[in-house]
């Protein structure tokens, strides 16, 4: 039967449907035949027929189909509706004993010489092989099979198979689709559901929206995802919907870049004199990737059209002294440039350096920043608004509208993935058109790269500076502690400072991993002589601050703290970091966390404590992190263990939810649905075409631009 469902018909059109399942799905934001069939399974169950009665073994799950023997209520410690079943014509007489609990109305469908598909864990009790509430389809009752999915729909009627192949290969007997659990509905329920409604949208229904591959029918593949015929037609229908993905994703990239290079904005680099004076002054030379990324910053900031570019570099690569000539070159060309840093201690660190650095030069630097409620020796520029050309840096209060930056012609964001997307949109705002230069200490994957930022132009710092301190990375159990802790006194005693990092900020029953404030008390009873602070996220902003200070001007010697630290801070005398737990961190953020030291002159240690054993994929990415200090490396390395998926907090760019994250893996997928994109995009500017219409929705379209 095909009643002609459509993609947008709404679920309450579907015959069977009960109040109560219709509320459900409706609380789920589940309204349409669309948005029914997106909720792609979450995992799949083999459970294609396989093995006869008497080869059945003690924990397998397995699919089995049966002959039902007899079948009768039963009771020990409770009531339960029992099946004896074996094998038809098995001359071994083997018997499967089925049992349900809590299940009334199976004894309502079952009866003595029915043919069953059963699915579930064979377990011997009492020297019988059973199985405990396993899911079954009646395999030669039609009726008998109307009756238990109508039981399974809440009582309603269905409308019958198209065939007997049809029905019985939902629930068992195939590649069986799980999804995740919905309040309110059975998954037994929902996967009925799902397969009737595939039965009932015509199968040349066009796709909905723009269909990046017509070669395979949408609706094809939108059967063979949900129901698979086999692990080939499964992953054949998860790549032709990642292309679908992919592309749209890669056409969104290609409009906001066509849209960027098209943006007027102003011409920013006029004069590089206090570029060259700062370089002048500096005791070493920039490494030949920094130079390369301020001659493209240059290139962009000199030409008349809005500078959108990505500043990427591992830790301590040298980031930020390329902004600084960036922002140098809008001063020297009579405008304002703004850094953003995510928190009060970074932007504090930059200012101090900026200032440090601009010593001998009349350029103005301005800290602009929340009132402080205590004397940090620093002058806050809060509220002033002249049009004077300035180095401004700030926190988010730059993005209220009494300390946004007059004459802006540079908006610098650092660690860019620490705001959201309409902040970040909100201080390019604060002028017109400025220029945008965004840095990520954190290393991306080449594909990751193109996909995130596809519409940014890109600069990247491939290589350290020489100045930088060698870094050892060990790693040790936590059990033989003796020698790390003479090894810390000894440098302490040399003057060093050392970080301490822990997953937790308390004790917790529920997870077994140390905490910031039990290692302070370990470590103070361990060295009773020496100066031991806190730093954790629940600490107010001010404490923090204080912590920090402290330790940045020596006057702390452990610094006992969580992963807080991980970005921006820079004490040049730290030399050790002791990472309790540290399988427990991601390899990024091990990476990001190992970056706080190293970061002058003295030799420095990265002690990764942990218990993982052998083989363990923890262990694995601690000893991927003692083989190499490249950030790069380590980024593909995490990637390749972590899978694409929302790896780096793709809800954070922007971008949105991921459903098929292969293809972000997949160079080739990438640039062909980008070539695609630019196509399109080279023959209709405007998507005016009628075939192009739904592309329109992908995009933020002004529909004033088709008038023009």
């Amino acid at each position: 039967m095909n009643n002609g469902l459509q993609p947008e018909s709404p679920l309450t059109l579907l015959a069977g449907i009960s109040s109560r399942e219709a509320q459900a799905l409706q609380a789920a934001g589940i309204n349409t035949v669309h948005q029914l069939l997106r909720r792609i399974p979450r995992r799949y169950e083999d459970r294609r027929l396989s093995l006869a009665v008497h080869q059945l073994q003690d924990g397998e799950t397995v699919c089995v189909r049966v002959h039902v023997y007899g079948a009768a209520w039963r009771f020990s410690y409770k009531r339960y509706f029992e099946a004896s079943t074996g094998t038809d014509g098995d001359p071994h007489g083997a018997r499967l004993y089925l049992r349900w609990f809590n299940m009334p109305y199976v004894a309502k469908l079952l009866a003595t010489g029915m043919n069953l598909s059963v699915y579930g864990k064979v377990k011997v009790y009492g020297g019988k092989l059973t199985m405990a509430n396993p899911d079954f389809e009646v395999m030669d009752d039609e009726d008998a099979g109307h009756r238990l999915v109508e039981a399974a729909m809440g009582g309603h009627p269905m409308p019958p198979p198209r065939t007997q192949e049809d029905f019985i290969s939902i629930h068992t007997g195939r590649i069986v689709p799980m999804y995740k659990g919905l309040p309110g509905m059975a998954a037994r329920t929902y996967r009925a559901l799902v397969w009737r409604v595939l039965q009932q949208i015509p199968p040349h229904t066009p796709a909905p929206g723009y269909d990046a591959a017509p070669t395979y029918p949408y609706w094809q593949a939108m059967h063979d995802i949900h129901f698979p015929a086999s692990e080939e037609m499964h992953r054949k229908a998860r790549l032709r919907f990642a292309l679908d993905e992919c592309f749209k994703q890669q056409f969104r990239v290609a409009w906001l870049r066509r849209q960027a290079h098209d943006t007027p904005g102003q011409v920013t680099a006029t004069c590089r004199a206090y570029v060259d004076e700062l370089l002048a002054s500096l005791p070493f030379q920039l490494t030949q990737a920094q130079n390369r990324c301020v001659d493209e910053i240059y290139r962009d900031m000199a030409s008349p059209r809005q500078m959108n570019r990505l500043l990427q570099g591992d830790v301590g690569s040298g980031k930020t002294l390329v902004a600084l000539c960036a922002m140098l070159l809008a001063v020297g060309s009579g405008k304002t440039a703004a850094m953003i840093a995510p928190t009060q201690i970074l932007a504090e660190q930059h200012y101090r350096n900026f200032c440090r650095l601009l010593a001998d030069t009349d350029v103005k630097v301005s800290l602009r920043t929340a009132d402080r409620r205590y004397d940090t020796g620093l002058v806050l520029d809060a509220g002033q608004q002249d049009t004077t050309p300035r180095i401004i840096v700030g926190t988010h209060a730059l993005l209220y509208k009494k300390n946004r930056p007059q004459n802006l012609g540079l908006a610098v964001i650092d660690e860019q993935h620490k705001f959201g997307v309409e902040q970040r949109e909100s201080f390019i705002a604060s002028g017109q058109n400025p220029d945008v230069l965004v840095m990520t200490a954190t290393p991306i994957p080449r594909t990751l790269t193109l996909t995130l930022y596809g519409e940014l132009d890109v600069s990247i710092i491939d290589e350290l500076p020489a100045n930088r301190g060698e870094i050892v990375t060990v790693l040790r159990n936590p059990a033989n502690m003796k020698r790390i802790i003479s090894f810390m006194d000894k440098e302490m005693d040399a003057g060093r400072q050392i970080y301490i990092v822990s997953p937790l900020v308390e004790e917790s029953e529920t997870r077994k991993q140390s905490s910031a404030t039990a290692e302070l008390a370990r470590w103070t009873e361990i060295f009773p002589q020496r100066r031991i602070g806190l730093l954790h996220g629940r600490m107010s902003a001010e404490e923090k601050d204080q912590a920090m200070s402290l330790f940045s001007a020596g006057q702390m010697d452990i610094l006992v703290a969580t992963t807080v630290v991980e970005v921006g801070v820079d004490v040049p005398n730290a030399n050790i970091m002791i990472i309790n737990d540290a399988d427990n961190f991601g390899l990024s953020q091990l990476h990001q966390l190992r970056g706080r030291i190293g970061r002058g002159e003295h030799k420095s240690y990265c002690i990764l404590l942990s218990s993982a054993k052998a083989g363990d994929s923890g262990r694995e990415k601690l000893e991927i992190l003692c083989r190499t200090l490249n950030g790069f490396e380590i980024a593909e390395e995490d990637f390749r263990l972590r899978g694409p998926g929302d790896m780096l907090g793709t809800a954070q760019s922007g971008m949105g939810a991921v459903e098929f994250p292969e293809w972000l893996a997949d160079m080739r997928l990438i640039h062909r649905a980008n070539r695609e994109a630019e196509a399109i995009l080279q023959a209709d500017p405007q998507l005016r075409a009628p075939i192009h219409a739904p592309l329109r929705t992908l995009v933020d379209f002004d529909s004033a631009a088709l008038s023009n």
